[in-house]
């Protein structure tokens, strides 16, 4: 898959999102894309899974079968999560989506409405359903964002299970998530251009650090609402 000066701008007067990027991607390639709030890294992994077109510049040779799970999924929809699955199955195909419920721990859940469903849960079901059919090219936008633990340790593993099997992974993560998977390549958006470095950017750059003082009691409720945002919390010191 080639990526050749893609450049993308909204409307015809704005600045550009994405300037003159080139890139060449293989199969088995696991890729982490970082960059600030408002760089562009949705943007661009909308541009490589087709859904949206370059402003000018040309991509080439995308894998046949795409996956792609969104930041945030859409749960305003008048389906449980199994018939939400089953008709996505139809449109790939009969594709089996339901060893990826499985893995991804969404058993419980299947004959819950989508619009009930927890931030976490929620994507869980977005990606069984970029997983269902099995992708050439699998495209991942904050994919940690609210997963419990479980969840966290095995979606690395998935990833490097369809790059061994040839596939492409492409993942906008903040959170590191992949950071422990062999021949990772780092991508980063900065000012519209894209930059490949052999390893990430320290964790430190462009965050910040909060303390938060709170009753012992309110600590379970807090710490599930920064998770479910997509936050980290590195560490946790208890008073007494």
């Amino acid at each position: 898959m080639q990526l050749t000066r893609v450049s993308f701008r909204y409307r015809k007067r704005d600045r550009l999102v994405i300037s003159h990027a080139d890139a060449r991607l293989s199969a088995g390639n696991v890729i982490e894309l970082t960059g600030a709030n408002g760089a562009g890294k949705s943007t661009l992994l909308r541009l490589l899974a087709g859904l949206a077109r370059p402003t000018s510049g040309v991509i080439a040779d995308r894998p046949a079968v795409v996956g792609f799970a969104p930041d945030r999924f859409p749960t305003a929809q008048p389906f449980t999560v199994t018939t939400y699955l089953r008709h996505m199955s139809r449109v790939r195909g009969g594709a089996r989506w339901e060893p990826w419920a499985e893995r991804l721990g969404l058993g419980p859940l299947l004959d819950t409405a989508l619009r009930d469903l927890s931030k976490g849960s929620a994507h869980k079901v977005g990606l069984v359903q970029a997983l269902m059919a099995e992708p050439g090219l699998l495209i991942l936008d904050e994919p940690f964002a609210g997963l419990d633990a479980g969840t966290r340790e095995t979606l690395p593993l998935i990833a490097a299970e369809l790059a061994q099997r040839g596939a492409i992974v492409i993942a906008s993560d903040h959170q590191s998530g992949l950071r422990d998977l062999p021949a990772l390549r780092h991508w980063a958006l900065r000012d519209g251009h894209l930059e490949e470095s052999a390893s990430p950017a320290p964790e430190t750059a462009g965050q910040v650090t909060v303390a938060v003082t709170l009753p012992a009691g309110d600590l379970p409720r807090f710490l599930a609402g920064v998770r479910d945002e997509g936050y980290l919390a590195r560490e946790i010191e208890e008073s007494h």
